[in-house]
């Protein structure tokens, strides 16, 4: 079949999105159908007078995105897509303890740190974030020494919501944006908001435990959602009458899989049909290391009942302390009620979210997220090939290409407990994902999260042969 998308070649647009742009736009209004094979990528790329990158990496993403597949001998076939796929851009129980406690504050210096959610401040800014408290610390600025906002400083607010728009997809105001110094607080505030609406909520099983362990704090009964290869089963939530759902669709926690738009769309129809809502937690969608950034659900329809939860202890430091939800238009009149009743100050400091205003209206967190993506692509590709040729058959890597962890699974006789006392006495730092899972099943395979952003680049191949030879070797 012909496909001629326009081609501006005056335009800071990259090739690969706009023949990206132009077949997912053809998908979605129905000109291309289901199962129709696409042309394959060199027969493309000389139909359109482009590199054969251009036209593979536009594939790639659809892929990602679960619009298009790759069959052997067949090549890129397009998927099924549910309804209401065709209105995409139309519309504006208390469950078991996990098997442990999530990990404790260890603050032992490892040599070999492949901690999951470590970052390399090696590179944090330092001269220039000094440079703007250094700034704000004036006369002139003395009122951010009393109690802000309880939403949060609006100049922040506003930054933050361009931000998202460029970055994530998300479609908001900077009315819609709460801020907070940590999740805990802000998922509280969520629970409290909820209270008189629903008593049950839905979670991925396994998943991030800070959520359900608040709304289980609020006497909430959280029911374990089990995931699929591309997610959360949509069938599940149906069946247990819910009308709240909390997933993590751009790269799942601790799994690592992304959620196709068919099943996003499921979600979003799910929510309109019960007038439930969706909490969607986007921890570390800036950092998918091959093709482009998947989209925000939020952003995904206009009007959704989707909540979008954030922050920046990733992005750049977690003693920054500012994180931030963005509410659903239907939501924020309850939010301030709510605020209002609780009679309690903002947590955040009103110094920082200064700084990190100046920061991001200056574009440095722009050049900063970029450099930390090539840095952290660079350490994911070399502990991918490390393990992959150390560990051979004995170990799996599960998703990979996004975030700041692969999911390794061990082949061992050994158990989880022997494995990590192990990995210690030989000076490395490898936490299990069994605390992960809110409702085991039977057998869990031994299963570890191994972080590559905190890690120095020059000590990740001989961490994984330690690693290698006290697990492997020495049985």
């Amino acid at each position: 079949m012909p496909i001629l998308p326009f081609i501006d070649e005056n335009t800071d647009v990259p090739l690969y999105v706009q023949i990206y742009n132009y077949i997912k736009n053809e998908i979605v209004t129905g000109k291309i159908t289901k199962n129709t094979r696409l042309p394959s990528i060199r027969k493309l790329s000389n139909f359109l007078s482009v590199s054969t990158t251009s036209v593979e990496n536009a594939y790639l993403q659809l892929v990602a995105e679960g619009f298009i597949e790759s069959k052997p001998k067949s090549g890129y076939i397009v998927l099924d897509l549910p309804e209401p796929v065709f209105s995409l851009d139309k519309e504006n129980m208390n469950i078991r303890p996990p098997l442990q406690s999530y990990p404790m504050f260890d603050a032992t210096e490892y040599p070999f740190d492949f901690h999951f959610s470590m970052n390399d401040f090696s590179y944090f800014p330092f001269q220039i974030w000094r440079r703007l408290y250094t700034e704000v610390l004036q006369q002139e600025h003395k009122r951010l020494l009393f109690y802000g906002d309880l939403q949060g400083e609006m100049e922040l607010r506003c930054e933050i919501a361009k931000y998202l728009h460029q970055y994530r997809g998300v479609k908001c105001t900077p009315e819609q944006i709460v801020i907070g110094a940590n999740q805990f607080q802000l998922i509280s505030l969520l629970a409290i908001m909820f209270k008189s609406y629903t008593t049950s909520m839905g979670v991925e099983n396994p998943g991030y435990l800070t959520l359900p362990s608040v709304f289980r704090n609020h006497n909430y009964k959280v029911i374990p959602i089990s995931l699929e290869g591309d997610g959360i089963t949509i069938r599940e939530i149906y069946e247990n009458n819910l009308q709240l759902v909390c997933v993590s669709p751009s790269h799942q926690f601790p799994r690592g899989m992304t959620m196709p738009i068919s099943k996003r769309l499921q979600l979003l129809e799910w929510a309109k049909e019960v007038d439930g809502f969706v909490i969607e937690d986007d921890y570390d969608g800036e950092f998918r290391y091959y093709g482009r950034p998947i989209p925000s659900l939020q952003g995904l329809m206009k009007n959704s009942n989707v909540i979008y939860l954030g922050g920046f202890s990733q992005i750049l430091s977690p003693a920054i302390c500012v994180n931030y939800m963005v509410l659903p238009e239907q939501l924020v009149e309850s939010y301030h009620y709510h605020k209002n009743e609780m009679i309690v100050d903002q947590s955040s400091s009103r110094l920082h979210q200064k700084v990190l205003q100046l920061f991001m209206k200056r574009g440095y967190l722009e050049k900063h997220i970029r450099k930390m993506r090539k840095i952290y692509r660079t350490k994911h590709d070399l502990v991918v090939k490390s393990v992959q040729e150390t560990f051979k058959a004995r170990g799996k890597l599960i998703g990979k290409d996004a975030g700041f962890h692969v999911l390794l699974q061990l082949e061992s006789n050994k158990s989880e407990k022997e494995l990590v006392e192990l990995s210690k006495k030989a000076g490395i730092r490898i936490i299990p994902a069994s605390f992960t899972w809110l409702q085991p099943t039977e057998k869990i395979p031994n299963e570890f999260l191994l972080g590559f952003c905190g890690i120095e680049l020059d000590k990740i191949e001989e961490g994984v042969r330690k690693l290698h030879k006290v697990w492997i070797l020495d049985e």
